[in-house]
């Protein structure tokens, strides 16, 4: 059976989610097979497994640190918020139903099976598991029944290192506060604590680390500083959404919907320098961009009357007009069309106007679409010539079908012993797709970047110059927090938690 170690925090965006992908990039490193775990995540973004099978995209980042293939095993509950009581339940990568938090609470003890049937087949194939628990140990309201925190630690009886967020203030009062709701079996659990994104000189908190080891009898294993490395982070909290605008050659305004989804579509072109990627809530922010991007949504209707609401669709209507470029990716895809309709009740029963930008309509349906995807944009109109016949891959997850009324197919998908498949549409400066991760492939970052210069009369050298191998790039991320974190912890402490304990 695989050894294994449980990364927990203080509270939720503590870091960690780059623990674990760090500890897994290090133990890779050191010549161990080592897998990610996470018992229940919840999360807007997510990813469709080569089975077809949908997870939450936070162990897959881990799982490309550890240089292994995703399975939904990693984990087996993912938790996607539909409002703020309730979230669509997705077991072992398909779609249960939608529950409400108390409907769920009510329920969650009965997949415990589940969540120890994929740890233990984890344990049986792998030399080191690295658990994440997701926000507090300590919530005292939700400790009965845990199935993630100190519940899951004591299913794989698994030794804990404590992280705390020393950024927002107070790390001290959260680990020694943490401490004291847990019980003592649970505090024997925890073997050491982090401080996390510290900035500053490590040698003036001597004094704090030192009465914070006396108090809790357990060793400080560390100080991360804070880092600036572009690896995937968790939805609802991403410091994306607050970074200040770079400076760029070109403007990229991406529609921030209250339930954003796969956000991660665009952190290949945030990567590169000369674009200016940001994200617009306010009607005030949306300015004169390049192009607008209408990304996926986990609730397309209820964010199509967001913006509607808010004075967004109309501002984005008269920026297509005057000849700005209008993008939709899954649900911005659908909310472009001219209606959508949801007989279901899946999102919000009944038939709604979508912005009439594309010549389609949406019915939503009781099944989800999950699946891998690659194929080629077919002939390109206007703006985006450049994108004609290059390739691309992706995926898709959605829960409606589009009917292309009229206008001009978008891309092609092709599908093994299969017939081709035509994917999203053109109309004049709108374009539409359902494939996430369209922009990743490098031949079709650099066309979008030449066809948005040539629009704008610029030369496009220098941005061009900037665009690197994706892959690669994000390999280079992991080494360099797999080097920080083993720069700032005591590993040879944590090789002796591994093996049993200090």
């Amino acid at each position: 059976m695989a050894k294994v170690i449980m990364v927990q925090g203080t509270m939720s965006n503590a870091g960690k989610s780059w623990v674990v992908a760090g500890l897994c990039r290090i133990f890779r490193q050191d010549g161990y097979h080592v897998a990610p775990f996470k018992s229940q995540n919840m999360a807007l973004n997510s990813f469709i497994t080569k089975e077809g099978l949908e997870m939450g995209r936070a162990q897959v980042m881990q799982c490309e640190a550890a240089g292994i293939e995703p399975s939904v095993q990693m984990n087996p509950i993912l938790l996607k918020p539909t409002n703020e009581i309730g979230s669509q339940v997705i077991l072992n990568g398909e779609v249960i139903g939608n529950f409400s938090a108390k409907e769920y609470f009510q329920k969650k003890k009965d997949f415990l099976p589940e969540i120890k049937k994929a740890y233990d087949v984890l344990a049986e194939k792998y030399d080191i598991i690295v658990i994440e628990g997701a926000g507090s140990p300590a919530e005292i309201n939700l400790k009965k029944d845990d199935i993630v925190n100190m519940g899951m630690a004591e299913l794989a009886d698994a030794p804990v290192i404590l992280i705390g967020d020393i950024d927002r203030g107070g790390v001290f009062a959260q680990l020694v506060g943490t401490m004291m709701l847990l019980e003592k079996k649970e505090q024997n659990r925890i073997k050491g604590f982090v401080i996390n994104k510290f900035r500053g000189d490590v040698t003036l908190l001597q004094s704090g680390i030192t009465m914070l080891e006396e108090k809790c009898q357990k060793k400080v294993l560390g100080v991360i500083p804070y880092l600036s490395i572009d690896i995937e982070d968790e939805d609802s909290l991403s410091q994306r959404f607050e970074k200040k605008e770079k400076r760029g050659l070109l403007d990229i305004a991406v529609i921030h919907f209250p339930h954003i989804s796969n956000f991660t579509d665009f952190n290949r072109l945030e990567a590169i320098e000369g674009i200016c990627l940001r994200y617009v809530k306010k009607t005030s922010e949306l300015k004169w961009p390049d192009m607008i991007i209408l990304p996926g949504t986990k609730n397309t209707i209820e964010d199509l009357l967001f913006i509607r609401q808010e004075g967004l669709e109309s501002a984005i209507k008269k920026l297509s007009q005057k000849g700005v470029i209008v993008f939709g990716i899954c649900g911005g895809y659908q909310m472009m069309g001219n209606l959508l309709s949801d007989p279901y009740g899946i999102e919000k029963k009944g038939t709604i106007r979508g912005m009439q930008l594309l010549p389609i309509k949406t019915i939503f349906e009781k099944e989800k679409t999950r699946t891998r995807v690659k194929g080629r944009f077919l002939t390109v109109f206007g703006d985006l010539k450049e994108l004609s016949e290059k390739i691309f891959w992706g995926y898709e997850i959605h829960m409606g079908k589009t009917e292309i009324e009229k206008g001009q197919p978008f891309t092609k998908i092709v599908k093994e012993n299969k017939d081709d498949q035509i994917d999203g549409v053109q109309n004049q400066n709108c374009y539409g797709t359902y494939v996430h991760g369209i922009f990743d492939a490098e031949e079709t970052a650099q066309a979008l970047i030449k066809a948005l210069c040539q629009k704008k009369n610029i030369d496009c050298t220098d941005i061009l110059k900037n665009t690197v191998n994706w892959q690669a790039y994000k390999q280079k991320q992991y080494d360099l927090l797999a080097d920080t974190i083993r720069s700032s912890l005591d590993m040879q402490e944590i090789y002796k938690i591994l093996e049993g304990g200090r």
